[in-house]
């Protein structure tokens, strides 16, 4: 495991990849934890501030480019602001049904499977958790 891979990076990638980790903790407590209590409210606003930087900083980080400066991933970005605001209105309206779902299904499609991703050959996350970093340039 190499730290420095990743605080090396451009920005915003270090300060994206370290809130997309708290924000992944933030839904795993809340995915096991007590529900409609004072901190459960707190951990999911934590938890929607950290997913909505998350995805806000995205559109800034170009490595992988396909259209422009953008790839499929950044398809994303409004999948998430939008699911965040329909989670959070839910909730608001006592939907409670939907807000999980959407909660749940932002959690798995927003940071697991997208922080799967990060994790294949030549990735910054890849050369952080598996090694191989040499110092200098990184993509």
């Amino acid at each position: 495991m190499s730290p420095d891979v990743l605080l090396d990076a451009a920005r915003p990638i270090p300060s994206h990849a370290i809130v997309a980790l708290i924000a992944a903790g933030l839904g795993l407590w809340q995915i096991a934890a007590a529900k409609g209590t004072r901190r459960h409210r707190l951990v999911g606003w934590l938890f929607v501030a950290g997913l909505a930087y998350v995805a806000l900083s995205a559109a800034f980080i170009s490595t992988l480019q396909v259209w422009g400066p953008f790839s499929p991933i950044h398809l994303l970005i409004p999948v998430t602001l939008f699911g965040l605001w329909g989670g959070v209105r839910a909730a608001q309206r006592g939907d409670i049904a939907a807000h999980r779902q959407a909660m749940v299904s932002l959690f798995v499609l927003a940071l697991v499977v997208t922080g799967l991703f990060t994790l294949m050959p030549g990735r910054i996350m890849h050369q952080t958790v598996f090694g191989a970093y040499s110092g200098g340039e990184t993509r």
